[in-house]
């Protein structure tokens, strides 16, 4: 499999992020995840999955808030995204890969007690991830994500975005995330999600997700996420959801999960103001609400 490696300059000075890196190699031929390790090491892990095109600077201002309050956040960049090795041909990419380059990630810290906060593609390998995984979770926070298993009805913003990731021969990454908030991003914020792809050849990962989300019965996906949503569907820990007032393509999915999940009962579940990208237009409030959970969970 061939991949590239962003050079570091590309992130040289970045605003709002003055996390240190660290790297994790998950193949044999040496590539490499990236992610950020704040917070007291010896902490319940806050696992930040971010999702499509974005990376862990999404989370740079909730960070700081969910470390602060005691517990270690854990960020990492998927493969084909900010600071990790992107494979240059689309084919390279499945959901089964990300789902095994996540496991293989997760084992190699020994993650334990984890929260998962998800969003979008962190949300698709995240759920799957906790299900197949429960022994490793100990409670859940969705924000403008979703399990699929081809059998929902696919909006028709998801269809055009669909189109355009797979044909358009212009892909500007910075552009596209702010077309999915409320707030508009400053120069040095389009910037630093710019940073990862220097040129056409970085961008095959963020170009490839949207024909991975299953949206068929016969879905190479398909069977493994109705088998995660068994296990969601007696999932008895907390989960909490926290999705925006202003997705088009997520709406209805909070109501959809806490009818079908037990542990979503009884939780404070809120509805922030904001676009796709929640964690840009409610940072605070988003990582408020994680900190809130861990609270209630240590009473």
């Amino acid at each position: 499999m061939e991949f590239v490696r962003t050079p570091e300059s590309r992130f040289e000075r970045l605003a709002d992020y003055p996390f240190e890196g660290h790297y994790c190699e998950l193949t044999s031929d040496g590539m490499r995840m990236h992610y950020l390790d704040e917070g007291p090491s010896d902490a319940d892990p806050v696992l930040m999955l971010h999702g499509e095109p974005s990376w862990s600077y999404l989370y740079r201002h909730m960070i700081p808030i969910v470390a602060a309050a005691g517990h270690r956040v854990i960020a990492p960049d998927l493969i084909g995204f900010g600071k990790s090795d992107k494979p240059t041909s689309m084919a390279d990419y499945s959901y089964q890969a990300h789902m095994d380059w996540m496991l293989a990630f997760v084992e190699s810290l020994d993650l334990n007690n984890i929260t998962l906060v998800c969003q979008d593609w962190g949300s698709l390998i995240g759920l799957r991830l906790a299900a197949e995984q429960q022994q490793r979770f100990k409670a859940i926070v969705v924000g403008n994500g979703m399990l699929p298993t081809g059998e929902q009805k696919v909006p028709a913003a998801f269809q055009l975005w669909k189109n355009f990731a797979l044909y358009s021969p212009w892909f500007p990454i910075a552009r596209i995330i702010n077309s999915g908030t409320f707030k508009t991003l400053g120069p040095e914020e389009r910037k630093a999600y710019d940073a990862p792809f220097p040129s056409a050849k970085y961008k095959a990962g963020a170009r490839a997700f949207p024909r991975l989300v299953p949206v068929s019965a016969d879905d190479p996906a398909t069977q493994a996420n109705k088998a995660a949503w068994r296990v969601l569907e007696q999932w008895q820990k907390p989960f909490l959801t926290t999705f925006s007032n202003g997705d088009p393509i997520t709406r209805g999915g909070d109501t959809f999960m806490q009818e079908r999940i037990p542990g979503a009962k009884g939780q404070p579940h809120q509805t922030l103001v904001g676009g796709h990208f929640l964690q840009e237009d409610s940072p605070v409030a988003f990582a408020r609400a994680i900190n809130d959970l861990l609270v209630n969970l240590q009473r």
